[in-house]
C-alpha cells in the first residue's frame, strides 16, 4: 500500500492575474478563488483535477506584510512568467515519511489557510527541492481534503511528466512509498508537464 499519494500541482506566478491567465490559455478554464496564507505572505486560486487532486495557482500577496521567513515554493523570487513549478504529495503520517526525504526538502512546518490546517515540508531558504522536481510532502488535518470541497469543472489530471538530471535517483527514492501510474519521472533537463483532460479536450500545462 502506498504511504503517499499525489495531492496537487503548483503554478508559481509573480501575481495571481498572470497565473490565472497562463492556466486559462493552456486549459481554457478559469481557476476559482482560493485564499490567503498569513505565515507565508502568499495567496492562491484552486481547481479540482480529480476526486482527490487539485491545481494551485500561487503568488506573493501584495496586501500582506512580508513574512518573517522565506516564502515557500521559491516565491521570494517568483518566475518572470507563470509556470508549472512544482508538485506536492500527501501522507497520513508525516513523522514516518519525513526521515526518508532528502535534506533539500526541509523541515515540516504548520500552515493555515482560513480554517484549513496542515503540515508541509518547506526548506529553510524557501527554495524548490531539486528545482521543483522532487515533491513537497503535505499532511492535511484529519477529515480534510481540499479537492472534495471544490466544484467539479470537468478537469482531470491524466499525466504528470517530470524531468531532472537526477531523475533516476528521484524516482528511486520515491518508489518505495509512492505508486501512481500518472506520474512519470525521467532523466533530462529540468521540466514539468501536466496533461489534463478538460471540457476542451486534453491540454498540456507547463
Amino acid at each position: 500500500m502506498p504511504l503517499a499519494e499525489f495531492d496537487h500541482i503548483v503554478i508559481a506566478a509573480r501575481d495571481l492575474k498572470s497565473g490565472l491567465a497562463h492556466v486559462g490559455r493552456a486549459l481554457g478554464v478559469m481557476v476559482p478563488q482560493g485564499g490567503v496564507h498569513p505565515t507565508m505572505g502568499t495567496h492562491n486560486c484552486l481547481m479540482r483535477i480529480g476526486p482527490a487532486a487539485f491545481l494551485e495557482v500561487i503568488a506573493p500577496n501584495p496586501e500582506a506584510p512580508a513574512p518573517a521567513r522565506p516564502r515557500w515554493f521559491g516565491l521570494d523570487t517568483p518566475p518572470a512568467e507563470p509556470r508549472l513549478a512544482h508538485w506536492v504529495i500527501r501522507t497520513a503520517d508525516m513523522a514516518a515519511l519525513h526521515p526518508d526525504l532528502p535534506p533539500a526538502s526541509g523541515p515540516a512546518i504548520e500552515a493555515t489557510r482560513g480554517e484549513l490546517r496542515w503540515q508541509i515540508t518547506v526548506p529553510d531558504d524557501g527554495a524548490l527541492p531539486y528545482g521543483g522536481a522532487f515533491p513537497t510532502l503535505i499532511q492535511w488535518a484529519p477529515g480534510t481534503l481540499p479537492p472534495r470541497q471544490m466544484p467539479d469543472l470537468g478537469c482531470t489530471l491524466t499525466r504528470l511528466q517530470i524531468r531532472h538530471p537526477e531523475g533516476a535517483g528521484i524516482a528511486g527514492r520515491l518508489k518505495p512509498w509512492l505508486a501512481d501510474p500518472r506520474i512519470e519521472i525521467g532523466t533530462g533537463a529540468l521540466s514539468l508537464v501536466a496533461e489534463i483532460a478538460t471540457p476542451n479536450g486534453v491540454r498540456r500545462l507547463t
